[in-house]
């Protein structure tokens, strides 16, 4: 047998519920996981924007992954998290109702999506895993944030109000 048991190859991918719901992205595009703050809201950023916190001196947009995908809102809870990714050198914190794990998952495993529940405006989602427990739904963190709104953000990101905070 091959030093590897068989797998052709394996992503590492940050796990996290949304909605009830086990999604998952690639971990080399996360740079960190934080605790929920207060937020600063800021006037005209994309609408599932929430604002900014300032994360160690430097300002970074929050998003709502409910808000980006039209699923109903929750009272934050201990559980919630910020996951910062970084969308095309942009840090952009996402939050989502709870981090479950760092998981190694083999290639092998990864189902692309059905051609049923994608569209042209779900580009962002790469594939379904199956693990014996659950479907985790993989998503290309820099496509569930369109290149305008990625634009949007630096402006958010570099407005008087964002200097200040």
């Amino acid at each position: 047998m091959s030093e590897n048991n068989g797998v052709v190859g394996e992503r590492q991918l940050v796990v996290f519920d949304l909605n009830s719901e086990a999604y998952g992205v690639d971990i080399s595009a996360v740079r960190e996981i934080i605790r929920m703050q207060e937020i600063t809201r800021v006037p005209r950023a994309p609408e599932f924007i929430e604002g900014i916190i300032n994360l160690r001196g430097k300002v970074i947009p929050v998003g709502d992954l409910r808000a980006r995908f039209s699923m109903p809102g929750t009272d934050r809870t201990e559980e919630h998290r910020i996951v910062v990714v970084d969308v095309e050198g942009t840090d952009i914190g996402m939050v989502v109702d709870a981090v479950k794990e760092v998981s190694r998952i083999p290639s092998n495993s990864i189902e692309p999506p059905s051609k049923v529940i994608t569209t042209n405006d779900s580009a962002y989602l790469t594939g379904i895993v199956k693990t014996e427990e659950k479907l985790i739904i993989l998503l290309d963190i820099a496509k569930v944030i369109s290149d305008t709104e990625t634009a949007a953000l630096k402006d958010v990101q570099n407005s008087p109000e964002a200097v200040a905070a």
